[in-house]
């Protein structure tokens, strides 16, 4: 697993929280959240408690103001509410897309990273899904662009209920594969 270190204040200023497992609700331990460093591993951050809301990947690196992230179009938030870190993978990768909730409609396996799924499957939306190898981001744009979501392995019956506002549509999708 990795390592991160929330810090309340940006420019790693403020009182701190060092972690290396998943956090269901970062305001047990600091009032804010608005910078932090990746010392190791990945880890997907959320706008609201309990793993819900807006996401983004984040991986070793340093994260200085997530209000300025935001307004640069990367697609976030001006808080961290909650983290899970993401564990290491080494195998194959495969997930199925379906295109209508309860894994109804078109069907499509997919065990590469997929830039449009309109344009590779003619699909004109992926609204359920079963992830079966490896951990992905789904992205609402084609080019792993716009707000994205976190999939680990298991079935997701209605992608349009796991907590993601306004999130209507997902158009490409990419292995999380040597980005830790």
């Amino acid at each position: 697993m990795g390592r991160i270190i929330f810090y309340e204040d940006k420019n790693f200023q403020g009182r701190s929280y060092d972690t290396n497992s998943d956090c269901n609700d970062l305001n047990m331990h600091l009032s804010r959240c608005n910078s932090c460093r990746v010392n190791s591993g990945c880890c997907i951050v959320y706008d609201r408690s309990n793993f819900m809301g807006n996401q983004m990947f984040l991986k070793r690196g340093e994260y200085s103001d997530f209000q300025r992230m935001g307004s640069m179009g990367m697609g976030m938030l001006d808080d961290i509410h909650s983290c899970r870190m993401i564990p290491m993978h080494r195998g194959s990768y495969r997930m199925q897309l379906f295109e209508r909730e309860n894994f109804g409609g078109q069907m499509h396996e997919l065990m590469d990273d997929c830039d449009s799924i309109q344009e590779r499957y003619r699909m004109s939306d992926c609204q359920s899904c079963n992830v079966m190898d490896g951990h992905w981001l789904m992205y609402e744009q084609p080019n792993y662009r716009g707000r994205m979501m976190y999939l680990r392995p298991g079935e997701y019956r209605n992608l349009r209920e796991m907590g993601m506002s306004n999130m209507m549509r997902f158009s490409s999708m990419r292995r999380i594969v040597d980005m830790c």
